[in-house]
């Protein structure tokens, strides 16, 4: 059985996830736009993405570092460059 501590540690895991993952989708957004693309549709369809899910990444869903990584090569960003100042956002 777990204990209230022990759930609480799941449940500030958990927000702290979520408030990653949508720091990622905020910095693929940024990217994007920088990428000349207004619109994520457009740029998931150029690059042979699904538009429905690489929306949901820009969103904050979970998304697979070989997929960011895909995406940011798309992008012509390194994931240097993407994480840099990622913790003052």
């Amino acid at each position: 059985m777990a204990s209230k501590n022990d759930t609480e540690i799941k449940t500030g895991t958990k927000i702290e996830e979520s408030i990653y993952l949508k720091k990622i989708g905020a910095r693929l957004r940024y990217f994007r736009k920088k990428a000349g693309y207004t619109n994520s549709d457009d740029f998931a369809y150029d690059n042979n993405i699904s538009r429905p899910q690489y929306g949901k990444y820009e969103a904050g869903a979970n998304i697979q570092l070989n997929t960011l990584i895909k995406i940011l090569k798309l992008m012509n960003v390194s994931l240097e460059e993407f994480f840099q100042g990622f913790n003052e956002y």
